[in-house]
């Protein structure tokens, strides 16, 4: 019977050795797995130049806030950033003006349907473009972007025309309120539909 208790406490306790020593594998390997890349939201830039008066002067601006739906985490720096679904609050728009900040929040993105925020989901091919599927104004627009990957840091570039976004009014609106401060030599008042966007993401493996 003794022999038997033996038996048994041995029986156990080397299931116990072998299950802990797996669970401590899975640990491991679990952990190897889960690192990977992610956008470091708080070292991201999202940056716009507007342009006004015929001779196009540029007025340059930024974002300061936004959220990613989706992130997990990625075997390189790409697919960190391809399929991304995000959202920029226009509240958070800054030109470091504070009262052209209010004109562009009530008079252009204002007269705007439905545009709180600008949604987006990025599609990035290998070679160094794609599409931003962008959503303003109640409509959705693929915008094209070139992109470079340096070392952790992500550039996207492109050039928006608002009129895809059947933005005239709102164009129209802001211009109403600037008229003369879109000015230029010529006397003339204009305000672009043409807006380049400059996104730096800056990217960290965890």
């Amino acid at each position: 019977m003794k022999k038997l208790h033996l038996l048994s406490f041995l029986f156990i306790a080397a299931l116990t050795f072998v299950s802990c020593k797996e669970s401590k594998k899975e640990e491991i390997e679990k952990t190897i797995e889960e690192k990977g890349y992610l956008v470091d939201t708080d070292n991201t830039s999202i940056n716009w130049i507007a342009y006004k008066t015929t001779s196009k002067t540029p007025v340059k601006g930024t974002f300061t806030t936004f959220t990613i739906e989706n992130q997990l985490k990625a075997t390189n720096a790409l697919e960190a950033l391809n399929q991304l679904k995000f959202k920029i609050p226009i509240s958070s728009l800054t030109t470091n003006d504070t009262i052209r900040d209010g004109k562009l929040i009530k008079h252009f993105f204002g007269s705007m349907v439905n545009t709180n925020e600008i949604t987006g989901i990025l599609h990035l091919g290998n070679n160094n473009s794609g599409t931003a599927k962008i959503t303003m104004n109640g409509i959705t627009q693929q915008l094209q972007i070139t992109y470079q990957i340096n070392d952790n840091l992500f550039n996207i570039e492109a050039i928006m025309d608002l009129e895809d976004w059947k933005a005239q009014a709102a164009i129209e609106a802001l211009n109403v309120v600037c008229f003369d401060l879109h000015k230029g030599v010529d006397g003339i008042s204009k305000t672009w539909s043409e807006v380049k966007i400059e996104i730096s993401a800056a990217l960290k493996y965890e």
